[in-house]
């Protein structure tokens, strides 16, 4: 219990827990700093926070998960590269404060369940806990939409990682039996129902995402790239979400190959992302599956972000009973698959993966059977 972790590390009660879901994102990869679709759930994985106002300005934070504090001032936020784990708060707290909400200083302890580099978003809980922690600590009352742009700010100009904003929304905005429909240009978003009778499967690899962030700057360039070249061909586009398969037909000349595919999978992504929601609120399961299973080959093809490990875990996953759909999930080069599963099946699918998985590669997978959840609380 985080309380009992925070009673143990600075001696008194917190006045306020909080915690804020992981995510797993069940379709629409690599779309939403595209402008697209994406269909995430948050589950029932968290970072948990415990905190207590100080009567300075200063903050004294434990990481749990790494056995170390930070303590800096709310006066000189500024990055640690020593403490890295703590810019993810320190972010928060700078564009909170630059935002004009007065906060206290606080003793705060954090940790939780959802799994570090493992393309489940535990970062994006760091962030929207940290701020969902304060709201309670300050008696503020935050927009939860305001909220996730506010964690997705710190996470782009503190801690410098050029992600989208589909981590930071769902995490804030959750809801539990759903997944939430995103459209990441303008933030409109719906709940789409998750059927009782299917379960999200996520398989860990095991294999940390070395070269996930330095690929992931070079898949956004390339993106912007395709939009620029499409611009000389005469097609009025911001991005790659106002493209259509037929546009890129017509000017597929203009790119190179690797422009052409990554464009492809951007544009056929968010395609299915749309027709994905449509299943799920149809009940036609067998059709998302469908989907879900074209969206890797679009991942491994032509976004090339796929790994030996990722694909053998998605073809094992189709070899077993109950399973509707698998793919990578997360920005890719490691981490984890997504599968959805009946429920009747999710038990032996997870017993079956997790030991062929060993023999394959000499290490078993961590396979996680996830409920959903509702997006951040504090009290």
């Amino acid at each position: 219990m985080i309380e009992l972790s925070f009673e143990q590390i600075f001696g008194a009660k917190p006045q306020v827990v909080a915690r804020a879901p992981g995510r797993v994102n069940l379709i629409g990869e690599h779309t939403d700093y595209n402008d697209g679709y994406v269909l995430p759930a948050s589950i029932d994985r968290f970072v948990w926070f415990a905190g207590r106002r100080r009567e300075d300005r200063r903050v004294r934070a434990f990481a749990l998960d790494f056995h170390a504090q930070a303590e800096f001032s709310l006066d000189h936020l500024l990055r640690d590269e020593q403490l890295p784990w703590s810019n993810y708060l320190r972010g928060v707290l700078k564009f909170l404060e630059e935002d004009g909400h007065s906060l206290p200083g606080a003793d705060v302890v954090y940790g939780g369940d959802a799994p570090r580099e493992a393309g489940l978003s535990s970062s994006a809980a760091v962030e929207v806990g940290a701020a969902a922690l304060w709201q309670g600590l300050a008696g503020l009352r935050l927009d939860p939409v305001y909220l996730a742009k506010l964690a997705r700010r710190a996470e782009n100009e503190f801690v410098g990682v050029p992600c989208g904003i589909m981590d930071q929304f769902v995490s804030a905005l959750g809801k539990q039996d759903h997944a939430l429909f995103l459209d990441c240009r303008d933030l409109t978003y719906h709940q789409v129902p998750l059927p009782r009778e299917v379960k999200i499967v996520v398989c860990n690899s095991g294999v940390k995402r070395a070269l996930a962030q330095s690929e992931y700057e070079v898949r956004l360039k390339q993106c912007r790239q395709a939009v620029a070249q499409l611009g000389t061909a005469g097609l009025a586009v911001k991005s790659l979400r106002d493209v259509d398969e037929e546009d890129l037909e017509t000017a597929a000349s203009t790119l190179t190959e690797v422009l052409l595919k990554r464009a492809r999978h951007v544009v056929t992504e968010n395609q299915r992302v749309r027709e994905a929601a449509r299943a799920l609120e149809d009940g036609d399961l067998e059709r998302f599956g469908e989907l879900m299973n074209q969206s890797h080959e679009s991942l491994r093809d032509d976004y090339e972000v796929s790994s030996r490990e990722l694909d053998a875990l998605v073809e094992l996953a189709l070899h077993q009973p109950g399973t509707l759909g698998a793919r990578m999930t997360g920005a890719g080069f490691g981490g984890c698959t997504v599968n959805l599963v009946r429920e009747s099946s999710a038990q032996a699918f997870a017993e079956a993966v997790g030991r062929d998985y060993q023999q394959m590669f000499g290490r078993r997978a961590e396979v996680y059977l996830c409920g959903t959840s509702n997006g951040a609380l504090a009290g």
